[in-house]
């Protein structure tokens, strides 16, 4: 009997030992890096809303606990802490190997040096050694069998239930409610050996097909590279419009196969040509001024234009046929401040069925609208920058400027599939501020309802940062300086395409 009993004291002594050596090691190493611990956890796709105080309380928990173990009289209630934390720990993995969208990167301390599910196992074993100590130490002070098991069945729920609600508590923020903190995918893009040597650095994308992209040039403007999808090959078009002589101030081209257009909205023109032929015939001439253009079909198209009677920015609905071919829809764009740099934004148009979305500069906010400009829904990006924060004076002939730096929310849309990817100008929660001098983020969204899919960086190369992107199914196509890089996109994100059907194209 005198064996059993310093046997199941040794053994609890033992095992308060191990769990205050795990904590002692875990909330050390976390505290010598805790900032690289706050950012990982901001990054994990179950706890990202809460990251600044799960970063916290957990370093403070392990530490307490470490204490208690030490201590004769408080070592029962610290295994029970003890017991509960693995479990909360154990639980996190679980959900994390089995119902999360992606994996994310290990959280410092000994996670670091495993993989999840050695982890995992590690874990459980921890679980039955903490469970085992509760019940060796409660009966031998007296404690029911059934009073024991009952307790470490309730400490077992609550520890599960509390992970289980930051979990879900977590995606409702994080994909609801505009909390600004980022959840980055793991490695949902990938930069493989194709790159395309540019002759100059001012090449823009103005489209693509099924096996090429389009690049337009801003000093150039007369130029059309085609490039097939593998970088390999290139073909350089001249425009030539069949009337010059007007005062151009800002040509740009977009290509819609099997076409070509080739306009500036300051003259207003329109020019049209078949991919492959330097010849442009007029399409419109005075129709309409405009400073954004998206092209619908043959006959049709959206602009930006400007408001004759309030100055101010509106879209406007432009078709060749009928007699009326201009219709402005002035309610779509809200206006804040002066109507202007406060509805300044990117009007794109996602091909797979012609859904436009307009994504405004200076607030967070985008708008999934129709080719007929009918307002699908309103869906804003997860910061909080609801009023666009910019100073505007008005000068005596009407004109609006800006008489401080603007507070720039997103710089650049595009959207595929039923996802918007948004580069944003603003740094979330717990991000590093050397990853964002290195780097550009890009957020993904679905464009059918509000919802945050994540978040990814495309990283500078030799000081030089993305200009412009452009999405297809399987690559993202990157200018930086003189060079177009193609990343490939893995299934975590073609996962989340929504629109299935073949991309229309003109025939």
């Amino acid at each position: 009997m005198i064996m059993i009993a310093l046997g199941r004291k040794y053994f609890v002594k033992t095992v308060a030992i191990l769990l205050g050596l795990l904590f002692m090691y875990a909330s050390t190493s976390k505290m010598l890096d805790f900032e690289n611990f706050q950012v990982q956890l901001a990054q994990s796709p179950l706890l990202s809303a809460y990251a600044g105080f799960v970063s916290y309380a957990v370093i403070i928990s392990e530490v307490i606990i470490t204490v208690l173990l030490c201590i004769n009289s408080t070592r029962l209630i610290a295994l029970y802490a003890s017991f509960a934390l693995m479990v909360a720990f154990t639980t996190y993995i679980y959900l994390i190997l089995n119902y999360s969208e992606f994996i994310p990167c290990s959280c410092g301390g000994i996670l670091e040096k495993m993989g999840w599910q050695e982890h995992l196992i590690f874990n459980i074993l921890f679980v039955l050694l903490a469970a085992v100590a509760i019940f060796t130490l409660s009966r031998a002070s007296g404690y029911k069998f059934k009073n024991i098991l009952g307790l470490v069945c309730i400490t077992t729920v609550l520890s599960i239930g509390v992970v289980v609600i930051m979990f879900l508590g977590s995606e409702h923020i994080i994909k609801k409610e505009n909390n600004f903190t980022r959840r980055f995918l793991n490695h949902p893009v990938v930069l493989d050996s194709k790159v395309l040597d540019l002759d100059n650095p001012d090449y823009y994308f103005a489209g693509s097909d099924d096996s090429h992209i389009y690049l337009g040039n801003r000093i150039f403007p007369q130029i059309l590279l085609t490039v097939d999808t593998g970088l390999k090959s290139q073909q350089l078009t001249k425009v030539v419009p069949d009337n010059m002589k007007h005062q151009f101030a800002s040509i740009k081209i977009q290509v819609f196969p099997p076409h070509y257009y080739f306009y500036d909205g300051s003259v207003p023109v329109i020019f049209k040509g078949r991919l492959g032929s330097e010849n442009a015939k007029t399409l419109s001439l005075g129709d309409a001024f405009f400073n954004q253009l998206v092209v619908i079909d043959s006959t049709r198209f959206v602009l930006r234009t400007q408001s004759g009677n309030t100055k101010e920015f509106a879209l406007a609905s432009f078709d060749l046929l009928p007699l009326t071919r201009v219709k402005l829809y002035p309610n779509i764009l809200e206006k804040q401040i002066d109507g202007v740099f406060d509805v300044d934004g990117n009007l794109t148009i996602d091909r797979s069925d012609n859904t436009l979305i307009y994504t405004y500069l200076y607030r967070n906010e985008f708008i999934v609208m129709d080719t007929n400009l009918s307002i699908d829904r309103r869906l804003n990006t997860i910061d909080t920058t609801r009023i666009a924060q910019i100073k505007i004076t008005k000068l005596g002939d009407g004109r609006h400027k800006m008489n401080a730096p603007p507070f720039k929310v997103n710089r650049q849309s595009v959207a595929h599939r039923g996802l918007l990817f948004n580069q944003s100008d603003l740094m979330g929660k717990h991000e590093s501020r050397q990853e964002w001098k290195s780097a550009k983020v890009i957020d993904v969204y679905r464009t059918d309802k509000q919802e945050y899919i994540g978040s990814f960086y495309i990283y500078n190369k030799k000081e030089r940062k993305m200009k412009d992107f452009l999405l297809t199914d399987n690559y993202c196509y990157v200018i930086m300086g003189d060079e177009v890089l193609r990343y490939r996109i893995r299934d975590n994100i073609s996962k989340h395409y929504t629109k299935k059907g073949k991309l229309k194209t003109l025939q």
